[in-house]
């Protein structure tokens, strides 16, 4: 998929999808929840578009070592979830706010840990200079688009957490496990774009 057709299917698609999150059960009440942001940055290469994502830095506190878009917490000075996604890809990775058309948003992904998370989606105009914050990103990659948006990659499987059977998405990609929210979130890009 180019970032045209990108833009095309974006602009075109109905209203969005409810929200899936590979587990079913309640969800928390959002009233409670964190606002949090985060882009999904779809990159325009010639040959064709790629998604880029970060592997947290193991030493973090929470979801250290996972696979995840850009983003973080909401601030009192953030105009909009866009403005915090963008502030987060920013202060994570070094992208110039600049070098990002965005297209808009998903359908917001409520967490069991405690957020609200609202996806903004981008496209990234190449040439950028990333610099990973090695204090919150060890690893920034990319992975091709159609791959994420193909429903034949996004598996369903379940870990026992807390004495309890934890249903998820993942997406495996070479060597890279995309699970938990991230994979959700693209599970739901990929149903809205269908």
């Amino acid at each position: 998929m180019t970032p045209e057709e990108l833009r095309q299917r974006f602009s075109a698609a109905g209203p969005p999808v409810a929200t899936l999150y590979g587990d079913e059960g309640p969800r928390p009440d959002p009233a409670v929840l964190r606002p949090a942001s985060v882009l999904v940055p779809v990159v325009a290469r010639d040959a064709a578009a790629t998604v880029l994502f970060t592997r947290r830095a193991a030493h973090l506190k929470d979801h250290s070592g996972q696979v995840s878009f850009p983003g973080g917490r909401a601030q009192a000075d953030d105009a909009s979830a866009e403005a915090t996604a963008l502030r987060e890809a920013r202060e994570e990775i070094g992208l110039d706010p600049m070098r990002v058309e965005l297209l808009g948003r998903m359908p917001e992904y409520l967490t069991r840990t405690g957020f609200r998370i609202t996806p903004v989606v981008g496209i990234v105009s190449p040439p950028f200079d990333l610099r990973a914050d090695a204090n919150e990103v060890e690893e920034i990659f990319e992975v091709p688009l159609v791959f994420l948006l193909d429903p034949a990659n996004h598996q369903r499987q379940s870990r026992e957490w807390q004495g309890e059977r934890r249903w998820f998405y993942a997406i495996p990609y070479r060597g890279h496990y995309i699970w938990g929210a991230t994979a959700g979130m693209l599970v739901n890009l990929s149903r809205q774009l269908a």
